[in-house]
């Protein structure tokens, strides 16, 4: 069997924060509906990509790039590109929940009503339905709609986060770390919805929990200082990882 377009494809991509170079000449193939985790140590360049697959660091004053991305082919800096609607074909998860001082309901819907995607009550009402059920929440707050989705716990916000992201039908979904302010129980939760979603979405994950990356993804990524040092299927990464650098950030020995 042949093996998938890439969904995703970074190409000799470097960038910039002034001066500073966060990445340096990354080249990455990313599969359509996997999960790929992204790793390494606090300021290796991890968020800077992710971010830059729908391109919000364009909106730091003073940041460049070098290179290209592309999402089926096509690149995101091609002129005349409609950056709201790339933002919208990649959605991003943040690493705190950031629900909006709004109730459940509003928070799922406000993507389909900004975005023009739903018109009448009882077709945003089905997408909002579908939305919650696809991020594992529908049952959990089917009776209370209209409840300040503050009153969630941590786990719910974050859930209500990604539906509010599933609701505008991304293709991709960026998290950027979205486990790392939850409790176990909720961390739990949030990987088994990832492997459901990975059926219909592109996901990339950056994380520091290497063993959350053995669990939840199909491919992994090591950055350090900037640069991608492998990039292969998870489990031949973790049990016989190419790189030197690899084997001892993955053992403790580097970080």
């Amino acid at each position: 069997m042949n093996d998938p377009a890439p969904k995703i494809v970074v190409r000799d991509f470097s960038f910039y924060y002034g001066p500073t170079r966060a990445l340096s000449s990354i080249d990455l193939a990313i599969r359509p509906n996997s999960i790929t985790a992204l790793i390494g140590p606090s300021g290796c360049g991890k968020t800077t990509l992710l971010r830059a697959i729908n391109r919000m660091n364009e909106t730091i004053r003073g940041t460049r790039h070098e290179g290209d991305i592309l999402i089926d082919g096509q690149s995101i800096y091609e002129p005349g590109t409609d950056v709201v609607d790339l933002r919208r074909r990649a959605g991003m998860v943040f690493q705190r929940p950031n629900p909006f001082p709004q109730s459940i309901f509003d928070n799922v819907a406000f993507g389909p009503r900004v975005l023009g995607l739903m018109r009448g009550r009882e077709r945003l009402m089905a997408r909002v339905e579908a939305s919650l059920a696809a991020a594992g929440l529908w049952e959990e707050v089917a009776d209370r709609l209209d409840s300040p989705a503050l009153a969630l716990n941590p786990g719910q916000q974050q859930r209500l986060c990604i539906a509010r992201t599933v609701a505008t039908r991304p293709e991709v979904i960026l998290m950027d770390e979205p486990c790392s302010a939850l409790d176990p129980v909720a961390t739990l939760r949030v990987e088994n919805l990832m492997r459901d979603l990975a059926r219909d979405y592109t996901i990339l994950v950056v994380t520091h929990n290497m063993q959350q990356a053995a669990r939840v993804s199909d491919w992994t990524g090591l950055f350090w200082l900037g640069e991608l040092i492998e990039y292969g299927p998870t489990d031949v990464l973790f049990s016989q990882p190419r790189e030197r650098l690899t084997e001892e950030y993955l053992t403790g020995r580097r970080g």
